[in-house]
């Protein structure tokens, strides 16, 4: 599908946030709310959704639970919340993979992330780094492709399936370098850094948050980082610029969605309290500055725009890589 078609439909969409009156988002909610996060608990998406849920419980003193619902390149969750009641109580917090990435991957989507999903706030710009089991005889991105160009096939990366954020970053090194490196795909982030602890496969992309702890501990090895500036926590980590690939960065993020018709003073409520959430100072150093993320919690046109453009930068980056849709 065409990039032009899911530009020209993003607007549109943001007008089926029908404005059903002031005080129904004040009275927002009045009953249990889920987070319907598309990957198995354990990984960063997951992580944080969980964190900002028990901060809402508080503010809107209603529970805020988490459905993980995996499986189908994050189709599956996105597809249940586009198919919810439009009324705020089912929120679809994921990556970008779902929203930027799959309508260029797939032929036959199981919905229309434009059309089906109202864009609520973007969470964060997350920053991933390359890292290797410690096993793997390269301490730079260049000596890791001169080892698989030294021993082609040996190599394998984890990813979460294509046109996850590891399978855009590999496939574009492939490509650039001529390198042979494959793919091993598993159901989220959690298990492919499991996977790379174990040397079931030699590498894959995780942010800060889940990989810190294993870098410092010499269980993971941080190659590169897919930020302008290096962390302050991984200050020797060099960005992927510095590291002389600069055009492999997936751009990765975290958003929160709503099923298409839902009101737009809902959508504004939830939006302003998710803000002031990311905003506390509290949370913030926690869960956003300690992993190395940037929070945002923009305003839903503030959020399409951005979704215009990464539309645009993923359609690139994918025909780039070679990916044709399935």
């Amino acid at each position: 599908m065409r990039a032009v078609r899911w530009l020209s439909l993003l607007l549109p969409a943001l007008a089926l946030l029908a404005p059903y009156g002031t005080a129904r988002g004040q009275d927002f909610p009045t009953r249990l709310v889920r987070l319907v996060v598309p990957y198995p608990a354990g990984g960063g998406v997951d992580g944080l959704a969980r964190a900002i849920a028990d901060r809402l419980s508080r503010a809107w003193r209603q529970p805020v639970i988490i459905e993980n619902k995996p499986g189908g390149s994050t189709m599956i969750g996105g597809e249940f919340v586009s198919r919810a009641a439009p009324d705020g109580t089912t929120l679809f917090f994921t990556s970008d993979s779902s929203i930027t990435s799959n309508p260029f991957l797939f032929k036959k989507p199981l919905f229309d992330p434009i059309k089906d999903l109202a864009p609520v706030t973007q969470i964060i710009d997350l920053h991933q780094m390359i890292v290797v089991h410690p096993s793997v005889p390269a301490n730079s991105v260049k000596e890791l492709v001169a080892l698989a160009r030294e021993k082609p096939d040996s190599l394998n990366y984890g990813s979460y399936g294509n046109g996850s954020q590891p399978h855009l970053l590999f496939e574009m090194l492939k490509k650039q370098t001529g390198v042979s490196i494959m793919q091993i795909s598993y159901r989220g982030i959690a298990p492919a850094l499991t996977a790379t602890l174990a040397n079931d496969v030699q590498m894959t992309l995780g942010g800060a948050g889940t990989t810190l702890g294993h870098i410092e501990a010499g269980k993971l090895k941080a190659l590169a980082l897919s930020r302008q500036t290096r962390l302050k926590s991984l200050p020797n980590v060099p960005t992927l610029e510095e590291a002389g690939f600069p055009d492999i960065d997936p751009r990765s993020w975290f958003g929160l969605f709503a099923p298409a018709a839902t009101p737009r003073a809902t959508i504004d409520r939830i939006q302003q309290d998710v803000a002031a959430i990311l905003g506390d100072l509290e949370f913030r150093e926690r869960y956003i500055d300690g992993p190395g993320y940037t929070g945002i919690g923009n305003t839903v046109e503030e959020f399409a725009a951005f979704i215009r453009g990464d539309l645009a930068y993923k359609q690139r980056l994918i025909a780039g890589a070679g990916v044709v849709a399935e």
